[in-house]
């Protein structure tokens, strides 16, 4: 295939490039991922070279260089990290074996890769870049604001600051610093600016949208940040959530589907893709919610709006009844309870409720056994601390984070004291998000109420 790119000067044969003795440095491989985020042909044209490099048994280092770098840029880590090693060591293999390490979250071993493929002759600019990131990715937050700090001050200082790499890497750090979120976008803005395609910008002004309610913004960001390749993880991640929030099963398990080719015991992909698979189950869901709405509407209906009779009137106002939902609440017994409340007056209550699909006692709540309540103990220091902690410190889906912030729940005090119904009862709120939680919870030896 001949594939003319944007912003590359000449067309590429992608076999050519990839098998053939050719050219092969970053800017013949931005070529080919243009291609690749461009033209769907182009992805089965690098998996057909692909298996063409594999076959061969005796590549040369050079070959293994391409056959690395490929395999990177389809999603397969590990084999792109071992076919690396063996390549030529130079530095454009060293530089591709720290970008398998960051994806495979390997990030001390990354920042070793990047910073032996500066001093191997790869763009400084880049590998500083990416070594900052990989520090901040690991958690050493001091050391990598430091380091791209140091960016600014030297002698490629200018070109750093024309770097959409710098400004992506600084942006993560800031964030991660807990600057002003403001001052986070306008960094992740600035290197969208200079390269409108920088996948990790753009996720990170997605999750940014995201986080503020800006759906359509934020699927945009998420959009366009997957025509560069690989595809980023977290951004097919979170686009399947917004599918499936917009009843678009279909789609959102083409996200999933695409993390599992890469990775495919990817614990959370394989969870969000069952559940999204019971795309019949989601609607039934939905269409209980709508039946709850409707009933929840009909509980709203004022007694006076139906024709009773005057006994039964005098008798449901004293009882202080004032609506269907009240009669759905109490109980046949307790109608009976009340002065001149007779079986006729009961059978015109049964029919009026009957009518709006209701009974009498429909949801009246049993009257509990008397027990005493068990002595709880005093948490320790230790457990104070840890339930005081803010339910960020879950890092919880997109999916279940939405849900805790629309039920109030701030720090993870306030989430142990929730039971798994209460948490169902949000909207979107699935089986796979109960059973993150749990696991997140769990990790820290807490558990939900009543699990």
């Amino acid at each position: 295939m001949v594939a003319t790119l944007k912003n590359v000067p000449t067309s590429i044969d992608i076999r050519e490039l990839v098998t053939g003795t050719g050219p092969f440095g970053p800017v013949e491989i931005r070529g080919l991922t243009q291609a690749l985020g461009g033209d769907a042909s182009a992805h089965r044209d690098v998996r057909a070279a692909v298996r063409e490099l594999e076959q061969i048994t005796d590549r040369s280092p050079a070959a293994s260089v391409r056959l690395g770098v490929c395999q990177y840029l389809l999603g397969r880590y590990r084999e792109a990290l071992e076919t690396l090693r063996s390549a030529d060591g130079g530095a454009l293999a060293l530089f591709y074996q720290g970008l398998s390490h960051v994806a495979l979250e390997a990030f001390d071993k990354a920042k070793e890769a990047f910073d032996a493929a500066k001093k191997s002759g790869y763009d400084a600019i880049a590998c500083g870049a990416a070594s900052a990131d990989a520090l901040r990715a690991g958690g050493h937050l001091d050391a990598a604001k430091t380091a791209i700090e140091e960016m600014t001050t030297g002698k490629d200082a200018e070109a750093a600051r024309q770097s959409a790499d710098y400004w992506a890497a600084k942006g993560a750090i800031l964030a991660d610093h807990g600057s002003a979120v403001s001052e986070v976008a306008e960094a992740f803005e600035k290197s969208v600016a200079i390269d409108p395609g920088h996948a990790h910008a753009l996720f990170a002004l997605g999750v940014l949208n995201d986080r503020a309610g800006n759906d359509d913004e934020a699927q945009a960001c998420y959009e366009r940040s997957l025509e560069r390749y690989p595809a980023s993880l977290g951004a097919l991640l979170n686009l399947g959530i917004m599918h499936e929030d917009r009843n678009d099963f279909a789609k959102a398990q083409q996200c999933y589907r695409r993390i599992l080719e890469a990775i495919p015991d990817h614990p959370r992909a394989r969870l969000f893709l069952k559940d999204s698979s019971a795309a019949g189950d989601l609607r039934t869901e939905e269409q209980e919610q709508k039946q709850r709405d409707r009933i929840e509407q009909v509980m709203g209906l004022p007694v006076s709006d139906f024709e009773l009779s005057v006994r039964s009137r005098n008798c449901l106002q004293k009882m202080g009844i004032n609506t269907l939902g009240d009669l759905a609440r109490t109980s046949e017994a307790e109608i009976l309870a009340s002065k001149n409340f007779g079986e006729t007056s009961l059978v015109e209550i049964k029919d009026m409720l009957a009518s709006k699909g209701l009974s009498l006692g429909q949801f009246a709540t049993p009257t509990p056994a008397d027990e005493p309540e068990p002595e709880m103990a005093e948490p320790s220091a230790d457990e104070q601390e840890l339930l005081s902690q803010p339910i960020t410190e879950l890092n919880l889906s997109v999916r279940a984070r939405k849900c805790t912030t629309k039920l109030g729940i701030n720090v993870i005090s306030d989430l142990v004291r929730r039971t798994a119904e209460d948490l169902m009862e949000c909207k979107n709120f699935g089986v796979t998000s109960l059973n993150e939680v749990r696991e997140k919870l769990s990790e820290r030896g807490l558990k939900l109420r009543g699990d």
